[in-house]
């Protein structure tokens, strides 16, 4: 069986666990360098997505702790919480790729709705357009938002942020959801070396001790 052995499944599960560090590091590297240069100036979605980077970094060290030692309660705990991580993943990347228009204008609205005044106006300068959606359902709040809108292209008449999000939007949900899909399965291929991994015994270890 490919991978079978005591040390072949705990390099296994180290080498995952260093990816997924560098990931979680990643994620904080980037989170910071964008608001360093001020492309991204919402505490929400820079304190966002530093949670998350700081959330697998610790679960990749707990992975990589337990494997090293082969703890048994470290182990078990990595596999249980990555198991959980990986449903999250899978059904919100099954979401993403399955999405059609309707429903990306229904998440459009409330995302841009949660916005602060600051992250949408920064948004508005960045795209160079004025307001979300200009329909009927949301003409009023269009309206404010157009009041207010700093964008250079304002005297000219803008477009909408949100057609021009729209207009990338499928292709963006579907490179976000096969990369999402492609890490639930290493996440899964994680729990099951986890698993595996915890069952053998160490070879080294005394004959007559319990793994």
């Amino acid at each position: 069986m490919v991978c079978g052995g005591f040390t072949c499944s705990k390099n296994a599960l180290c080498s995952l666990n260093v990816v997924y560090m560098l990931v979680g590091l990643l994620l904080i590297g980037v989170a910071a360098w964008g608001k360093g240069f001020g492309l991204v100036s919402s505490i929400h979605i820079i304190g966002g997505v530093i949670a998350v980077g700081v959330f697998l970094l610790l679960i990749a060290i707990v992975g990589l702790i337990g494997a090293i030692h082969h703890h048994q309660v470290m182990l078990f705990f990595y596999m249980v919480i990555l198991f959980i991580v990986f449903l999250f993943q899978f059904g919100v990347s099954c979401s993403c790729l399955a999405m059609n228009r309707g429903q990306q204008e229904t998440l459009l609205n409330s995302t841009w709705g949660m916005l602060n005044n600051k992250t949408k106006v920064d948004l508005e300068n960045q795209l160079n357009c004025c307001g979300l959606l200009n329909t009927t359902a949301s003409r009023a709040q269009f309206d404010k938002d157009y009041q207010s809108c700093p964008a250079p292209c304002k005297n000219s008449g803008c477009s909408s942020c949100g057609n021009m999000m729209l207009t990338h939007a499928t292709a963006a949900l579907k490179i976000l959801g096969g990369v999402g899909l492609f890490f639930s399965f290493t996440e899964i291929l994680g729990v099951w070396l986890a698993v595996r991994y915890r069952n053998q015994k160490d070879p080294r270890a005394n004959p007559s001790a319990f793994l």
